[in-house]
Order: C-alpha cells, then sequence, then structure tokens
C-alpha cells in the first residue's frame, strides 16, 4: 500500500480552469458538492483506501521566522494560503494507477448547474522514508 495526498486548489490559472469558482456557486450547488466529496469519502472508508481528508478555512498566513529574539514574519511575499489550497484527502493504496483513479473521479466532483468541474488535483506521494546524506 502506498499513501497519496490529493489537494484541491481554489483558483487555477484560466488554462486550467474551466469552471466556475465555488464562491460563484448557489448554497445548494456547494451542498451537492460536499455531498459528493463525503460520499466518495464514505466508499473510500469502505475499502479501506481512505485515510482523512479536510476542507480548509479560506483564511491563512504564511509565517517565518524572524530570527533569535525578533518576531515571527507573516505575510510574506507569496499567495495566501486562502488562494491555493482548499482542502485534501490522504489515501492509502494499493499503487500509482489506483491513485490516478480516483483523484480523477474526484476531479469530477459536481459544481456549478451539477457539471462535473473536472478540476486539476495534485497527487502526490508521501515519501516512504527520509532521503539520507552519504558522509
Amino acid at each position: 500500500m502506498a499513501k497519496y495526498l490529493m489537494l484541491k486548489h481554489y483558483r487555477m490559472p484560466e488554462q486550467y480552469m474551466d469552471y466556475a469558482p465555488m464562491d460563484e456557486w448557489s448554497a445548494e450547488e456547494v451542498d451537492a458538492h460536499i455531498a459528493y466529496m463525503n460520499a466518495f469519502a464514505d466508499r473510500l472508508k469502505e475499502t479501506g483506501e481512505f485515510v482523512d481528508s479536510q476542507a480548509l478555512q479560506p483564511e491563512g498566513t504564511f509565517v517565518q521566522s524572524g530570527g533569535p529574539g525578533k518576531p515571527p514574519v507573516t505575510d510574506g511575499p507569496f499567495p495566501e494560503t486562502k488562494d491555493l489550497i482548499a482542502g485534501w484527502m490522504v489515501i492509502d493504496v494499493e499503487n500509482y494507477d489506483r491513485a490516478l483513479d480516483l483523484a480523477a473521479e474526484l476531479s469530477a466532483a459536481p459544481g456549478k448547474d451539477g457539471e462535473p468541474i473536472n478540476e486539476w488535483l495534485e497527487l502526490r506521494p508521501f515519501l516512504d522514508h527520509a532521503p539520507c546524506v552519504d558522509e
């Protein structure tokens, strides 16, 4: 078994996003999207492939150490988290092909007007062992 992280992004560059962002959906459309996500997770729980998932609040802060004795630096020269990651799901599957199939299925969650959004998801395998440095 191998664990993968599927990241859902709020907004993508226009050439990759051919659907209306969630803040333009009706309450019923948001509810249908969430119901799809929950049903997807429930099905993976039954097969033992679900590990965890979370939707994220739109607010977030980038933080960097200010150095010894100094306060942390926040909101650096980067996009806000709210512009990046909407949520994530961790799956534990037999192989990469299964992870691809599940990511593609999740990509088709309904959006505005109930149409599949076919969003791009980022699929990343967990590191199975820490890299080592030969001395």
